[in-house]
């Protein structure tokens, strides 16, 4: 894999994570609750996209 598609595979994900970070913390925190996520775990869970 060339440097520049590294990169830019990197770039993506950041960007991916930071999207899912951004709309997990828009939701309240029953909602959250509902879906067994905590606001602390919200960072964790977007870079791994799983929870647990």
């Amino acid at each position: 894999m060339s440097l520049f598609a590294n990169v830019s595979e990197r770039f993506a994900r950041y960007q991916e994570t930071r999207r899912t970070i951004r709309e997990l913390s828009r939701l309240s925190d029953r909602d959250l609750h509902d879906l067994g996520i905590t606001r602390a775990s919200i960072p964790s869970l977007a870079r791994t996209g799983r929870r647990g």
